[in-house]
C-alpha cells in the first residue's frame, strides 16, 4: 500500500501543476449568435453599383430604337422608363387551368417593348410565345423555353404592325392564351 501511495503522490502533483499552470484552457465558451443583425456601418443613400444581373429589364435599347421619345404606358403594363414599355404576363399557381393574368394587353404599334413573364406556378412548366392574326410566330428575344416556376423571363419584342396578336403557353395553348392589341 505504501508503494502505491509513493507512486500516486508524484502523479497527483504533476496533474495539479498541469491544471494550475497559467496556460489558457483548450476550449472556450462561445455564446449563441445574436438574432439581431449587426449594423452594416455603411451610410444611407443610393445603392452602390454591382456587377450582378439586374432584375429589371433594360430599357436602353428600346429608348434608342424609338429615338428616346417617351410613349404612353399601354394597358396591363408598367413603364420601363426612358421610353421603353414592359408588358407583364403572369402565370399564377394552377395556370394550366386558370389562364394567364391578364388575358388582354395593349401596346403602341411600331415600337419595341419587353414582355416580362412572371411564372409563379410551381405545378407545371410554362412559357410565352406570340403569333400574329395569320398564325405566324413573332420572333422574341430571350429564352422562350418553358420552365417551372417560380421564376421570371424577359422577352424583347420588335415593333409590331397594328393588329391583333395571340400570346400563349406552348405547353397549354388551349387553356393559357391571351390577346395583345397593337394600335
Amino acid at each position: 500500500m505504501r508503494r502505491l501511495l509513493v507512486l500516486a503522490v508524484p502523479l497527483l502533483a504533476v496533474a495539479l501543476v498541469g491544471c494550475s499552470a497559467g496556460a489558457a484552457p483548450g476550449w472556450t465558451y462561445a455564446p449563441a449568435p445574436s438574432t439581431t443583425p449587426a449594423a452594416s456601418g455603411g451610410g444611407s443613400g443610393a445603392p452602390a453599383a454591382s456587377s450582378g444581373a439586374s432584375v429589371a429589364p433594360s430599357a436602353g435599347a428600346s429608348a434608342e430604337a424609338s429615338g428616346g421619345a417617351s410613349s404612353p404606358v399601354p394597358s396591363g403594363s408598367i413603364d420601363a422608363g426612358a421610353g421603353g414599355t414592359t408588358l407583364t404576363i403572369t402565370a399564377p399557381v394552377g395556370a394550366a387551368t386558370a389562364n394567364f393574368q391578364p388575358t388582354e394587353l395593349t401596346t403602341k404599334a411600331n415600337t419595341s417593348f419587353t414582355i416580362h413573364f412572371d411564372n409563379q406556378d410551381n405545378q407545371a412548366p410554362h412559357n410565352v410565345e406570340l403569333k400574329d392574326a395569320n398564325g405566324t410566330a413573332v420572333t422574341l428575344g430571350g429564352d422562350t423555353q418553358f420552365f417551372q416556376g417560380p421564376g421570371t423571363r424577359d422577352y424583347s419584342v420588335p415593333g409590331l404592325a397594328a393588329g391583333s396578336y395571340t400570346y400563349f403557353c406552348v405547353v397549354h395553348p388551349t387553356s393559357m392564351h391571351g390577346t395583345l392589341t397593337v394600335q
